[in-house]
């Protein structure tokens, strides 16, 4: 059978009655950090630019906006898409290296609002999204992640299956959507060159494309059958590997929205594992400036590929750069969100000592990539001490994970200028989701 339409018969056929209690707790925990992330992005200049084309372009009002107000659903999945990417706290996938909150739930949000859909409807189609995207994503990782973003990518798969889901899309119209999808499917990696504001542009097209991709296959426009396996589909254009199974191997037996990760950390997940063995020295030794000699960082090939950068010149690029985030680490204790400011970023002793910072791939890790996104990292003291660190799994993984509270408190965190009632009624509204009969109010107290 054909890919698409295995994906689209599994999509078409999930009920909400289907998902575990598990799983429905775990999606509205997915959901709760999204908005923390969106809310958090709304006022950083890259969102402000999109959302201010977007008014001036204008639209029909038709779902609400992180930076307030409303517009189109297209336009609403664009701009709040970009809006939850930009801090990098958005939660991740091993796997399939993809960030699928920043790009499934703004599309599902956008047509859930404007077509008064349920708390219970939304739930099903996100973990569909999810599921799609992750599929894909793992079908073509690593080597197809060298150039492309999969978040930007296989994310736009993910978009259009939440969409069609809600528009209740027929078996045949969710193949198109699918179709539509994958011919939109691009985000190229060199903006890391130079911290361009590309990357918010990934998230919220590939939400806005999804859900195009869902509203014209409504309407009967077609697309290919075999977007994905084809011998000018998605696989054989943008990956030099592929595996075609990891898209049905367990499908319907399994949730892959359970093995998603949460983000502690405000900056690339490729720098987090290193963070947290850095932040473990600082506890145990807050070692100064004048007393280390260098750190040694050893990790896989694609955190190498993505964040080896010794002189970052943005705040965004620091959050991209291992040796920077290394510095931080270890001499401050903390890479949070307001740790990537202008003050860190010339900081005199972070800039000398990222300049002490050595990365390289370690081979051992390297071969476990991407089921463990692993590092090691040796710090050599000036009075010729060595303390070595390992870990297999960043904290937010499964294997090391958060609990519910961690991540009402980091929504608490990133939604610093909401008042607290806001938030109060935010949290409790999406932890109480699945009662909700008609989503128009949802994002009322954003």
């Amino acid at each position: 059978m054909d890919l698409s339409k295995v994906l689209a018969k599994y999509s078409v056929g999930m009920t909400y009655e289907m998902l575990s209690p598990e799983v429905i707790s775990f999606t509205k925990l997915c959901i709760l950090d999204y908005f923390g992330s969106a809310i958090a992005g709304s006022n950083k200049q890259p969102i402000q630019m999109i959302s201010n084309l977007v008014k001036e372009l204008g639209g029909t009002e038709q779902a609400s906006l992180f930076t307030g107000g409303k517009t189109s659903v297209l336009q609403a999945a664009l701009v709040n898409g970009a809006s939850s990417h930009v801090v990098e706290l958005d939660d991740i996938h091993k796997g399939s290296i993809i960030h699928a909150a920043t790009v499934v739930i703004p599309a599902a949000l956008a047509i859930a609002e404007w077509k008064e859909i349920s708390g219970k409807e939304l739930i099903t189609a996100i973990v569909l999204g999810y599921e799609v995207c992750y599929r894909i994503g793992e079908a073509v990782s690593p080597s197809h992640y060298y150039y492309w973003h999969n978040t930007a990518t296989c994310g736009t798969f993910g978009a259009a299956i939440a969409a069609a889901k809600l528009l209740q899309l027929t078996e045949e119209e969710t193949i198109h959507a699918l179709g539509n999808a994958g011919t939109q499917a691009a985000g190229l990696w060199e903006f890391i060159v130079d911290g361009a504001m590309t990357k918010q542009l990934h998230s919220g097209k590939a939400s806005m494309n999804g859900v195009l991709a869902a509203l014209l296959a409504q309407k009967g426009f077609t697309g290919p059958h075999k977007i994905l396996e084809g011998d000018r589909g998605f696989f054989k254009a943008m990956s030099d590997k592929y595996d075609s199974s990891k898209i049905t191997d367990g499908l319907g037996s399994e949730f892959k929205i359970l093995e998603n990760s949460f983000k502690i950390h405000a900056s690339c997940r490729h720098t987090h594992h290193t963070i947290d063995l850095l932040i473990e020295v600082f506890n145990e030794r807050k070692p100064k400036f004048e007393e280390i000699e260098s750190i040694t960082v050893k990790s896989y090939k694609a955190a190498i590929d993505i964040t080896d950068n010794g002189d970052p010149k943005t705040e965004y690029a620091a959050k991209f750069s291992l040796q920077f985030c290394s510095a931080l680490a270890i001499l401050q204790g903390s890479a949070g969100l307001a740790d990537f400011n202008e003050s860190n970023l010339w900081d005199s002793q972070i800039r000398a000592l990222l300049k002490r910072v050595n990365v390289g791939i370690d081979p051992q890790i390297n071969a476990s990539y991407p089921e463990k996104w692993g590092s090691t990292v040796e710090v050599v003291l000036t009075n010729g001490e060595i303390i070595t660190k390992e870990t297999d799994f960043p904290k937010g993984d499964p294997e090391n994970s958060v609990t519910s509270e961690e991540l009402i408190e980091k929504f608490m965190h990133m939604t610093g200028q909401l008042p607290l009632e806001n938030k109060q009624l935010i949290i409790k509204n999406i932890l109480e989701l699945e009662l909700m009969e008609n989503l128009t109010t949802l994002m009322a107290d954003v």
